[in-house]
């Protein structure tokens, strides 16, 4: 075949090879087809003589006079055929010579092995199953345009074994989590995706419209509020995983539609969560990959228990000097503009500190690390600290620079609750969930609640560096 030959002239050519297939009594895009089992298991019950039936993709094909050697993939393994003039009806043998790289295939036929060593099925019949119109990427060799990866995630998956690999470990570990939670007594639960009031978690929201309640509603950004009334509720383990919904930027490490854990248990509390999340990522490291050490954009990460421990405060002086909490406000924002961090007009000292924190500090974090004791501001939903009623019982868990998981020994005073949601609303009572604070009013016992980035796990044990890589159709900006 020609090397100039145009997309479309590829296709046209695949539509007359497609038109004789008809004729030849071969149609393109045939009926079910009853496979012995999946090509991976073909090769694992692998017995010398035995009839067996295996369909997948047309991978690669050499066709030699009086016969033809294909490799077809089904998703799980790539797997032979030899095709023989002898072996085949004469209109079954001539249609082979139709047949193009991408199309699908099933085969029925007998097991061996050839002189190289390869387990082939030698073909006695053959069904065309879908015709292929588009040419896969040349000689099979790989998708490597990152743009197009992402946009055609099929042809993506078709010729980059690695990814297919990749997203199997994915569904690896989220199986794996909903073993390990179910085994510890947390029950899977569903909350509501549309929610009439943006909470959980500070995020701006995506919006939507009601048509039969003639309202606006938004996607939610956590289900936080649904999954504490449950536990009012007297479900004393909860979890859910499934997608939330953020009105932010694209990143390396940020998509505006992930996958998020949420865990709450009652009588817990933040150090509750602390071991629960230790256990969990030791198990899911050891279980699926076997080992405890990922390399993860440029670093060796070790995942061995007990991970270090450091109070928010205590970071800020190692990083910023001992005397930083005695520093005026002008002195505070001097530094900020010397570490060229962009400072929000009318920010206050707290705020000054975690912006330097957020844009310094944290990614010089490693190795998994707990960063407790936060100033309340910032985490309005967590209980304060026994000692210190300015500070909360929380951590974020970093690693590798990112933050994977933040934790709370949750507030369940619903009359300080609502204090602390009123200064977030600043005075629009329409952002006020009166609905949960009531659930409130009833009891919640102690709570342990923590938030895990599923996304963003799924990065740190595959290695991967960009969030896209880990879903299967990011969000990507429209083409020009």
């Amino acid at each position: 075949m020609s090397e100039e030959l145009s997309g479309n002239e590829y296709r046209q050519q695949r539509i007359e090879n497609m038109n004789k297939l008809n004729e030849a009594g071969f149609p393109a895009f045939g009926k079910a087809f009853e496979r012995t089992d999946r090509l991976d298991k073909l090769h694992a019950d692998f017995e010398e003589g035995k009839v067996v039936k295996g369909c997948g993709r047309i991978v690669a094909m050499r066709k030699m006079g009086k016969m033809a050697f294909a490799h077809i993939s089904d998703g799980s393994a790539k797997f032979q055929l030899m095709l023989k003039k002898d072996l085949l009806d004469e209109a079954s043998f001539e249609a082979v010579k139709l047949l193009d790289l991408g199309d699908i295939i099933g085969v029925e036929g007998e097991m061996f092995i050839t002189r190289t060593e390869e387990q082939t099925i030698r073909v006695s019949s053959w069904e065309l199953l879908s015709k292929s119109l588009l040419p896969l990427p040349e000689k099979f060799h790989g998708l490597t345009d990152v743009e197009t990866r992402y946009r055609q995630r099929s042809l993506d998956l078709i010729s980059n074994p690695e990814v297919m690999e990749l997203f199997k470990k994915r569904t690896q570990i989220t199986k794996e989590i909903r073993n390990f939670l179910d085994g510890r007594g947390y029950f899977e639960v569903e909350t509501p995706m549309l929610h009439q009031i943006a909470g959980g978690a500070s995020a701006k929201p995506f919006m939507a419209r009601y048509n039969a309640l003639s309202t606006d509603v938004y996607m939610r950004i956590a289900p936080e509020l649904y999954l504490k009334r449950l536990i009012v509720g007297g479900m004393d383990r909860v979890y859910e995983m499934n997608r939330n919904f953020r009105n932010e930027g694209l990143d390396r490490t940020h998509n505006p539609e992930f996958t998020a854990l949420e865990i709450y248990q009652a009588y817990g509390d933040m150090r509750t969560m602390q071991e629960l999340i230790q256990s969990l990522f030791t198990h899911l490291a050891q279980t699926i990959f076997g080992k405890l050490e990922f390399e993860w954009m440029g670093n060796v990460i070790d995942l061995t228990a007990p991970w270090r421990e450091v109070a928010y405060h205590d970071l800020i002086k190692e990083h910023l000097g001992a005397d930083w909490f005695e520093k005026t406000l002008d002195e505070a924002k001097a530094k900020a503009d010397e570490l060229d961090v962009h400072i929000e007009e009318g920010a206050d000292f707290k705020q000054v500190t975690h912006e330097i924190y957020d844009k310094t500090i944290e990614g010089t974090l490693i190795q998994p690390t707990f960063i407790t004791r936060l100033p309340k501001e910032l985490v309005p939903l967590a209980n304060h600290c026994s000692d210190d009623p300015e500070l909360v019982d929380v951590f974020e868990l970093i690693i590798g620079g990112k933050e994977i998981a933040p934790a709370y020994s949750e507030l369940n005073n619903p009359i300080e609750q609502r204090k602390r949601f009123e200064e977030q609303a600043a005075g629009d009572g329409s952002k006020i969930d009166e609905d949960f604070l009531a659930a409130l009013e009833y009891g919640m016992p102690p709570t342990g609640g923590m938030g895990i980035g599923i996304d963003r796990l799924v990065m740190l044990l595959t290695g991967s560096d960009a969030i896209r890589d880990v879903i299967l159709f990011p969000q990507l900006k429209p083409r020009v």
